[in-house]
């Protein structure tokens, strides 16, 4: 049995949730997510609690029988919560500003570099930090990558975009002279 899996998901006040035959839609009062069901879980509501079980013991079920619990408590825990990720930048003359909904990104090349958000996702920028938010936890890691792609962090100055919480291994580089 998977130990992830068998763990019921609390649902909390203010998510509604209806479960089809092959699809799972969480919504709360202004946003919905949908999650999408393989033919050999099952999933049931019992109160205020959602339990993911297996129909069969084939490797796919098995294999699957965490995933599908795990998406389901992502998504009502985006929609109660939601998710955040935090970006910094390093480097001499790197900034980042809003332009109404656009991100501008200036990090070192000869133009600027504007990155519109996709709907559902809110950024927001301070001196040398960005902030992405949003309910859905695998559209603020993608758009946190995306903008991260723009400049990675180099490991001999360090400069570029990383994560908050991201550690640069720094390399020594050239050693000057040689041996005479």
């Amino acid at each position: 049995m998977s130990r992830i899996g068998k763990n019921p998901i609390s649902v909390p006040d203010g998510i509604n949730i209806e479960i089809d035959k092959n699809l799972v839609r969480i919504k709360n009062s202004k946003d919905a997510l949908e999650v999408k069901l393989i033919p050999e879980i099952k999933v049931s509501q019992n109160e205020n609690e959602i339990v993911v079980e297996r129909k069969s013991e084939r490797r796919h079920a098995r294999a699957m029988h965490g995933t599908v619990r795990q998406l389901i408590a992502s998504a009502i825990t985006g929609l109660s919560t939601g998710f955040t990720k935090e970006l910094e930048l390093n480097g001499v003359g790197y900034s980042a500003n809003m332009q109404g909904n656009r991100l501008m990104l200036q990090l070192g090349y000869s133009h600027d570099i504007l990155f519109e958000p996709p709907t559902g996702i809110s950024i927001s920028t301070t001196k040398n930090n960005i902030t992405i938010s949003g309910f859905d936890k695998q559209l603020v890691g993608e758009v946190a990558a995306k903008i991260r792609s723009f400049r990675k962090p180099e490991p001999y100055k360090g400069k570029g975009i990383k994560y908050k919480d991201e550690y640069v291994r720094r390399k020594q580089g050239k050693t000057v002279g040689g041996v005479g």
